[in-house]
């Protein structure tokens, strides 16, 4: 039996016209800079790389070398992503009344399986003209290695023209598993994201750093109805108040998230996750995703004026995903404070009552007392 409520689905408006399109592409392109500005290579993986290496790692043959490994290991990789998925998610079915006709565990390796070569087209292409400025954000400026190594990475394709390139993709693959029941994205987000971890294991640790920047934009995309909120954005006019919010709250959607997420690990030193504790590398990186879920999320109702995203999407998924992933409503709870606070400090007040009502209900229905009714 199903322990979650079933809400009517909303229908979003198809894009019409040409200023609403701009509205589109400048959201697009506001989370593609993002990427750019919040990028950075693994200094504790790469301290003991020798320059000539990584010249040959990151050169047009070294990126093709490098893909061709994952390649190579993507088929086996999506068998045992699944049967990890499986093995973590296949109670939840029967306890959330999942038809399980609507989960196919080789349609969903398949999709991943096109998702990742796309990334990987992506990460083999050479480039030239990418501006040193925004290489910068990428590595760390106190590091002699990497002062060193910057015009090698001039050459590398930004993981941001990823998300141009699978964004939409992505955005379809979210309609079609969420179209009959929303829950099912659970599924595939987890199959996707354990496919990502295993592929870079077999890899050298600065390919693992290039790679897995990109990996993570195919995880975000994923976790977050961001086409969605573009979708949404493009039914609203240039004077729009729920608009102006998200515009203002988008390029800083990932500090606000670090924010809160060090915030929590100072409230909760001693919290551990089923992946450890909220300092461990891993769990940072997840716990960041999620907070700038919770947020794109609050962002879609917001644009469609509804609750339906949260209340047949965000719920369910987090009902269904954080028990077994050890994850206590306490620290969610936790985290949605801090959320508001942040929201209150960068946005006018005006801007912030057009959130507000969505964000109430993200308050009320992770409430103590839901989950005491729900036995969780």
């Amino acid at each position: 039996m199903a322990i979650v409520k079933e809400f009517p689905v909303n229908h979003l408006i198809s894009i019409s016209s040409q200023g609403n399109k701009t509205a589109v592409e400048s959201l697009a392109q506001q989370w593609a800079k993002k990427y750019i500005g919040n990028l950075k290579v693994d200094t504790d993986k790469t301290e003991e790389i020798e320059i000539p290496n990584l010249s040959k790692i990151v050169s047009p043959e070294g990126r093709k070398k490098t893909a061709q490994k994952v390649l190579d290991s993507l088929r086996s990789v999506s068998a045992r992503a699944w049967n990890k998925t499986e093995a973590l998610l296949s109670k939840e079915v029967k306890q959330h009344g999942i038809d399980l006709n609507l989960i196919n565990p080789w349609e969903i390796a398949g999709d991943s399986f096109n998702i990742y070569q796309k990334a990987l087209d992506v990460y083999t292409q050479q480039t030239t003209s990418q501006p040193l400025s925004l290489v910068r954000n990428l590595v760390d400026s106190e590091n002699p290695l990497y002062e060193q190594a910057l015009d090698v990475y001039t050459e590398q394709v930004a993981p941001s023209k990823l998300a141009t390139v699978i964004g939409a993709d992505i955005g379809k693959l979210r309609k079609k598993y969420t179209s009959n029941d929303p829950r099912v994205i659970g599924f595939v987000s987890m199959q996707f994201h354990y496919t990502g971890q295993m592929l870079i294991q077999s890899l050298e640790p600065i390919e693992q750093s290039l790679i897995s920047t990109y990996f993570k934009v195919i995880d975000d995309h994923l976790y977050m109805p961001l086409q969605r909120a573009y979708e949404a954005a493009a039914n609203h006019d240039y004077d729009s108040v729920a608009l102006s919010a998200v515009q203002k709250l988008l390029p800083i959607s990932t500090q606000i998230a670090k924010r809160i997420c060090q915030r929590v690990i100072e409230l909760y030193p001693n919290y551990n996750s089923m992946s450890g504790g909220l300092s461990n590398p891993i769990v940072k990186t997840s716990s960041v995703r999620d907070v700038e879920m919770f947020q794109i999320y609050l962002w879609v109702c917001a644009l469609e004026a509804s609750c339906g995203a949260i209340q047949q999407e965000l719920f369910p998924l987090c009902v269904m995903l954080y028990p077994r992933l050890k994850v206590q409503w306490e620290v969610v709870r936790q985290m949605l404070h801090l959320l508001r606070q942040e929201i209150d400090i960068s946005l006018t007040s005006e801007e912030a009552e057009t959130l507000m009502p969505y964000f109430q209900v993200l308050w009320d229905m992770f409430s103590p007392e839901v989950f005491a009714e729900l036995g969780l």
